[in-house]
This record gives C-alpha cells, sequence and structure tokens, in this order.
C-alpha cells in the first residue's frame, strides 16, 4: 500500500481536506477506504513506519460488518430489523452494540425535547424520503396523525441486556446515529492497534485522533449548504484534533410540490418536514456518536433554542448555517457556540 496522498471526500453536507506538507521524521500517512451502511469510509492514518495495511483493513471491515448486523435497516435478519418485527411489551435481548447505541440516542432525545428521534421511519417513508419514490402530491394530514400514534421514541424501554417497546408497530432506524457510532468503533480498534495519529470518516462523520504527519491538527472542510451548487464548496474548515465533527444540512435531499420546498428532515413532533431557516449544523464533540445525533436534532430545532442548548453542554460546539432572510439574498447567517472560534484556523 502506497502512502497516503492528499484527497477530498464530500458526503452530506460535509468534506473532509487534508492538506499535507513535508512529513515529520520516518512518519508515513497511509489511506484505507472501502464501503459501508451505504455510503463510503475513508481512513487515513499516521504510521512512523511501514504497516500491513490490508490486514488492519480487513479488520476494520470485519467492525463494520458486524456494526452492520446490529445496527442496519437494510438487512431482514439485522438485530434492529428483528426488534421491529418483535411483539409489544416483550423483553428483547440486545448486543452491547445495539445497547450503547440506543443510550447515546435516549440521552439525545431528552436533552433535545424530542428534536431527536429515531422513530419517525414512518413519515420519512410516506414523505417520499425513505424510497426512492417520490411523492406528487402532499400526505394526507389524518395519514400523518395516524403515523404519529406509533411513532415516539419515549415508547422504547431501556434495561441492562434487554430492550423493549411499548406500541405496537413501532419502527426504530438508527441511520442519524449509526454511522457516528460505527467512526467511534473504528477509532476504539486503531487505538487498540497502537495507533494515535488518524482520522476517520465515514459518510461525512468524522473523528480526527492525534495530529498529521507534519504534527499540525487535522483540517476538515465544511461546505456551503446552497441546493444549486453542481459542486461542493468550502464554505468555512476547522482544525481539531481528538474531536469529532459531524455535519446535518437540507440542501441535498428535498422534495418540491406545488412550489413549496420540503426538507427531508422531518419534526417528530408535527410529522411534517422542519420549517425552520437552519440551512446546516456542524458539531464538534468528544465523540462522533452523540455529534451525529446531536446535528440532526439541532436541524430540528429552532436556531436560538440549539445554541442555547449546546453553549450548556461541556466540550460540545456547533455551527449553524441559515438561509437568508431575504429572497434575493445569497447571504448566510452563521451563528456560532461559544467556544467554535477556537477551531476556526488562525
Amino acid at each position: 500500500m502506497k502512502p497516503f496522498k492528499p484527497f477530498t471526500t464530500a458526503a452530506a453536507t460535509l468534506v473532509c481536506c487534508l492538506l499535507l506538507v513535508t512529513a515529520w521524521g520516518n512518519a508515513q500517512t497511509f489511506f484505507i477506504s472501502g464501503k459501508t451502511m451505504g455510503t463510503f469510509y475513508h481512513i487515513a492514518l499516521v504510521s512512523p513506519a511501514n504497516i500491513d495495511v490490508e490486514k488492519i483493513q480487513t479488520r476494520i471491515d470485519r467492525q463494520l460488518k458486524t456494526i452492520n448486523q446490529h445496527l442496519s435497516m437494510y438487512q431482514a435478519d439485522s438485530e434492529l430489523s428483528r426488534f421491529n418485527a418483535a411483539p409489544a411489551h416483550t423483553p428483547f435481548a440486545v448486543s452491547s452494540d445495539f445497547h450503547a447505541v440506543l443510550r447515546t440516542a435516549q440521552h439525545l432525545h431528552q436533552i433535545t425535547g424530542g428534536a431527536w428521534d429515531g422513530t419517525v421511519k414512518p413519515l420519512v417513508d410516506l414523505w417520499g424520503f425513505g424510497t426512492k419514490k417520490r411523492i406528487r402530491k402532499l400526505p394526507d394530514p389524518d395519514h400523518i396523525s395516524g403515523l404519529l400514534e406509533t411513532t415516539g421514541f419515549e415508547h422504547i424501554q431501556l434495561q441492562p441486556g434487554h430492550i423493549s417497546k411499548s406500541v405496537q408497530h413501532l419502527t426504530l432506524d438508527l441511520g442519524s446515529i449509526a454511522k457516528g457510532y460505527g467512526v467511534d468503533r473504528i477509532c476504539a480498534l486503531l487505538r487498540a492497534s497502537g495507533f494515535n495519529n488518524f482520522l476517520v470518516e465515514i459518510g461525512g462523520e468524522i473523528y480526527a485522533s492525534g495530529v498529521k504527519d507534519n504534527k499540525l491538527a487535522w483540517r476538515v472542510g465544511i461546505s456551503r449548504p446552497e441546493k444549486k451548487l453542481a459542486l461542493q464548496q468550502i464554505y468555512k474548515a476547522v482544525s481539531v484534533r481528538d474531536m469529532a465533527v459531524a455535519t446535518s444540512g437540507n440542501y441535498r435531499n428535498y422534495i418540491t410540490i406545488e412550489d413549496r420546498t420540503f426538507s427531508h428532515i422531518i419534526n417528530p413532533v408535527t410529522g411534517y418536514p422542519v420549517e425552520n431557516r437552519n440551512a446546516s449544523v456542524t458539531v464538534i464533540a468528544p465523540d462522533c456518536t452523540f455529534a451525529d445525533g446531536l446535528a440532526t436534532a439541532l436541524m430540528v430545532m429552532d436556531a436560538k433554542e440549539g445554541l442555547k442548548l449546546v453553549n450548556g453542554l461541556e466540550q460540545v460546539e456547533v455551527m449553524i448555517m441559515t438561509t437568508p432572510e431575504k429572497t434575493d439574498s445569497s447571504t448566510f447567517e452563521t451563528i456560532l457556540s461559544d467556544g467554535f472560534r477556537r477551531f476556526l484556523p488562525h
């Protein structure tokens, strides 16, 4: 395997830019990539000596396959799919992976007042975002109300070693948090293998550990959230070390019906796509599972409420980009949490 070459990846609203300069000592950066969770993963691994990249990738792929077996919505025999098919009020034994993700999910649901909710899959499908089939007319309000009765993360009970649901036909979808969890698990694998300097990205969710091979922090670019851009453009870059970066946005996945544009992000309370001015949310946090889920939740929340929440959390920062109030303006309003600026390059 050749040493890593500079690359740019784009997924959702986040672009990872690795700008490498002269290596320090004998350090080299190796690049590993593959497919997982319906998207791609990219890893930049700094090592002072040659490493068996194929052996490391085999371990990474095995780990990601295991996570998919637990959390995938698309594998009929996955742990998640079996839970969705299980009857209500019945204890369901779960793996440590599944339980760990649900603990973070439960915490996110609580601190965001329900803005993060992994049970809205039926509503996502109703609005035409869960399948390739797009809808041509607005869903019936009664249909939306009916589906709301079978949603709500509060209907999932977590106990040591098992979980249960209190509503029949409740459908759990961890797509807004699973990639972040995958990133965290790969980071744990790499650390256990003796690596300290690396960057892991799955579908745009990132964790940067240590430094690049020039002893500088990793730099991550955040895309400009415009629907009409043919190619993504970098809006801002952040320098991070031992932190996760996750971005959620509504400008790549939307529908237009009756001259109205609707985001793919569903408000769990109303059952309708969110109608605030949030265009993109980037969260920096100590772990990627939390950052991934929180970015989605903040897209649902009012920007001021989201900012207040983040400013009350330790070691968590956010940049919220909102659409212009004037239709003839192309200037986004950028809202930063109290400590976000320390990640901006000087």
